[in-house]
């Protein structure tokens, strides 16, 4: 059922009210997401979930993918900010990577049943497939701005392309995350971290500082 013509779009809330009620309808449409899938998620369902009217669904939302969009970007920022790597770790390279690796697989696995949604159906959907090309992009940039000083530092190969580089290494840290968190028996996930990280540290030639 889509949203009538004759309202008004959508506006950010200005009150302390709005923002409550527009994170209510976020929270409602991010858990039946995860419980319920693609066939609970409808704008009807999340107002009542959240306790409010259907009308007031289209007071902070365009449509159902509208919210669906603000979903996916709220969890890929909560993701971005669980997986900062502590500023006391700044001086060491390797810790740094290590660290990076070790956040982005628990926010990974904090957000495994909205990604896992989002991206089985990214290959029919235009929408969800640029949702998860802004969520990859975040871990990219960071990434190839990490190499790029790394690099300038002389601490690093300067034959790669950081961009390039960071596509390949964030695809497999990406990779290890699907499989360590849907085998029956898990894998260590110190071992991982530690596996992965040396891995990393070796594909872009990491030096110790003179």
């Amino acid at each position: 059922m889509g949203r009538s013509r004759t309202n008004p779009a959508p506006t950010a809330p200005v009150t302390a009210r709005g923002r409550r009620t527009r994170d209510a309808l976020l929270a409602a449409g991010r858990e039946l997401l995860e419980t319920r899938g693609w066939a609970g998620f409808t704008p009807e369902q999340v107002a009542a979930a959240a306790g409010v009217s259907y009308g007031t669904f289209y007071t902070y939302f365009e449509s159902k993918d509208d919210l669906l969009r603000s979903i996916v970007r709220t969890v890929a920022d909560q993701m971005f900010t669980e997986s900062l790597v502590a500023p006391e770790t700044a001086d060491d390279p390797y810790v740094r990577i290590v660290a990076s690796n070790r956040g982005y697989l628990r926010a990974w696995r904090n957000a495994s049943r909205v990604l896992r949604l989002v991206e089985q159906g990214a290959g029919e959907d235009d929408t969800l497939r640029k949702l998860l090309l802004e969520v990859r992009e975040l871990y990219v940039h960071r990434g190839a701005e990490g190499l790029r000083r790394l690099q300038e530092a002389g601490l690093a190969n300067q034959d790669l392309d950081p961009r390039m580089t960071a596509i390949v290494l964030g695809a497999m840290v990406e990779q290890m995350a699907h499989v360590i968190y849907s085998l029956r028996e898990p894998l260590d996930e110190d071992d991982v971290v530690d596996h992965m990280s040396k891995l990393w540290a070796a594909a872009i030639g990491l030096r110790e500082r003179p």
